[in-house]
């Protein structure tokens, strides 16, 4: 299959003001390219000239270009030379820094999912905890890139957040220490006779680290025949590189579509197909998933359940179904994170701002240091969020799954046996239907 180049899943005063009645003139509408550039350069000028402090012409180009990415969707941002390298070390797998995947709301960074193991994840942020202070300096009024600047320094230093937290009867302060992030991507672990594969992202390595840790453990339990079934624990995994996303179906998948991506044009629509092979030799699979399962967490759960291969099991997932490249614009000049393209599932679901639906729609049963699973932000949330576009008509069992959620929690609060038992009933009838 043909790899897309850096294609990534991974997840803003009051004055007075004197205007000339030139200057104050709407642009019409229909403008060329060209009439639009000459605008560009004319309000560009003006400002270098006019403005009244003496401007950096650089300083003023990336503010342009900043903007001009900001305007499109969530995810599409300009990355000056040093956040273009640091982006391309992080979807190796390596990355300084605090360990979260977080997001801009109402002017405060918000956090989608700390990642496993990191500094972020043991200081005890969760999904949806809004960053209100860096270092004691408001994050109100800053970009995200700007707060996210702040929040990188050298390896071993430290920084104050201050946290708001809808649980918590005041926001409270946290010091973490920065460090080199190494996310081993996969980890395996023997659970009776069932292999629980934890993806916590999906970078270069994660396929290699999932063969060689299912290798591993299927040898403790004395062979594959051993083995009952897998867990693929995909719950508040932002997501990564399209590549490592099709590579891990594919790795649990012997034929068939992986997933499609279909960009502006119909000639940049691309379909993944599996190979033969499956890591699982056809044992039973359980993928777990929740709002913190985004992007690349989506392709392989939508995949493995459209194929019947997978049972999916507990909240719905967070509903990014874009793809963004990486185009590095030259020596020197920094590059672009620009969504690219939508995804879509083998049946031709667009999960874009809707998300995955579990066959068996389960809670986190809470104790008093789980996250609120009701305060995952979602992509359709998001500021300039893309629409979803999906090609085929609404499923109406969706409809009815969704009936059977609604009925099942109000069981639930009385009688979590039953609930349960509701639950598992739903998912043998979604799982059924499909084989």
């Amino acid at each position: 299959m043909r790899k897309i180049a850096f294609a990534i899943l991974s997840g803003t005063v009051l004055g007075m003001s004197s205007v000339s009645p030139a200057t104050a003139q709407e642009p019409e509408a229909g403008l060329t390219i060209y009439e639009n550039m000459d605008l560009f350069s004319d309000v560009f000028e003006t400002i270098r000239r006019d403005y009244v402090e003496e401007v950096d012409v650089s300083d003023l180009t990336e503010g342009a270009l900043k903007g001009m990415l900001r305007s499109l969707d969530p995810h599409s941002v300009y990355l000056d030379s040093k956040q273009l390298n640091e982006e391309m070390e992080r979807s190796s797998g390596e990355f300084g820094g605090l360990g979260i995947e977080i997001t801009m709301e109402n002017g405060f960074v918000k956090v989608i999912s700390p990642i496993d193991d990191t500094p972020a994840a043991e200081a005890g942020l969760q999904a949806g905890d809004y960053i209100i202070k860096i270092n004691d300096e408001a994050v109100l009024g800053l970009t995200l890139d700007e707060a996210v600047d702040k929040m990188r320094g050298p390896v071993g230093s430290e920084v104050v957040i201050t946290v708001d937290r809808e649980t918590a009867e005041a926001p409270f302060s946290v010091t973490i220490t920065r460090a080199i992030i190494k996310v081993s991507a996969a980890e395996v672990r023997l659970i009776g006779d069932a292999l629980v594969v934890r993806i916590k992202t999906f970078s270069n390595n994660a396929l290699g680290n999932i063969a060689e840790g299912i290798a591993e453990m299927a040898e403790e339990a004395g062979g594959i025949d051993n083995v009952a079934g897998f867990v693929l624990d995909l719950r508040n995994n932002p997501g990564g590189l399209l590549q490592a996303a099709v590579h891990v179906s594919d790795a649990f998948l012997d034929q068939g579509e992986i997933v499609s991506v279909r960009g502006r044009r119909d000639s940049e629509t691309e379909r993944f197909l599996a190979e033969p092979g499956d890591l699982a030799e056809g044992k039973p699979i359980v993928v777990l998933i929740n709002g913190g399962s985004a992007s690349a967490s989506e392709i392989v759960a939508g995949s493995l359940q459209d194929h019947g291969r997978a049972v999916v099991v507990g909240t719905k997932s967070f509903g990014k179904g874009s793809v963004q490249s990486l185009l590095p614009l030259g020596e020197g000049r920094g590059g672009i994170r620009m969504t690219t393209a939508r995804y879509f599932t083998p049946s031709g679901r667009s999960i874009q701002a809707q998300g995955i639906q579990p066959d068996i729609n389960i809670r986190n049963r809470m104790s008093s240091e789980d996250v609120d699973e009701d305060r995952f932000v979602t992509e359709a949330e998001l500021r300039n969020a893309l629409e979803n576009e999906s090609p085929v008509a609404p499923d109406p069992d969706i409809e009815r799954t969704e009936a059977n959620i609604l009925a099942i929690e109000e069981v639930r609060g009385t009688d979590f046996q039953l609930a349960y038992a509701l639950d598992v009933l739903n998912g043998l009838k979604a799982f059924t239907q499909r084989n």
